[in-house]
């Protein structure tokens, strides 16, 4: 897994709504919440993105957007992301299958599917919080919080 200090990998994902999203177009405007997890409808995603939801404005304001990636295709994530209200980007990894899950050290090669991997990046492109969470464990997004309170 990449660490903290470590330019973060840039990539270019479509999301839900298929539309491109590119790392890069958040540099020298906003810090990004990468939250990498294994798969849309289930139980342990589901119930992180419904807090993650309830909270977004503690995560994503004018100067953090959150960003969610998992090897699912962007048809399922709008189905998901429709019928369960999430309103941030569920970015598709799906092919070629799990290349920036790759790139952040965060693939399963076994599974096929993200880790419960998160990431806070800068606004230099620069990775300020790294951590990897057993995937049937929810992370515990308080940490994120205080990740976020200490870029200032």
């Amino acid at each position: 897994m990449i660490g903290v200090g470590e330019k973060a990998p840039g990539f270019l994902l479509r999301n839900q709504n298929n539309q491109e999203i590119a790392l890069e177009s958040y540099a020298g405007r906003k810090s990004v919440l990468l939250v990498f997890y294994p798969l849309a409808f289930t139980n342990t995603c589901q119930g992180e993105f419904h807090e993650l939801q309830s909270r977004l404005a503690d995560f994503q304001n004018e100067a953090v957007q959150v960003l969610t990636i998992s090897v699912d295709s962007i048809f399922g994530h709008k189905v998901w992301a429709d019928r369960e209200g999430f309103t941030f980007p569920l970015l598709a990894d799906f092919w070629p299958h799990g290349q920036v899950a790759r790139a952040y050290g965060v693939l399963d090669e076994t599974r096929g599917t993200a880790e419960r991997g998160t990431f806070l990046i800068d606004r230099d492109g620069i990775i300020r919080f790294a951590e990897r969470q057993d995937r049937a464990r929810p992370r515990d997004q308080s940490a994120w919080l205080e990740a976020l309170a200490s870029l200032g």
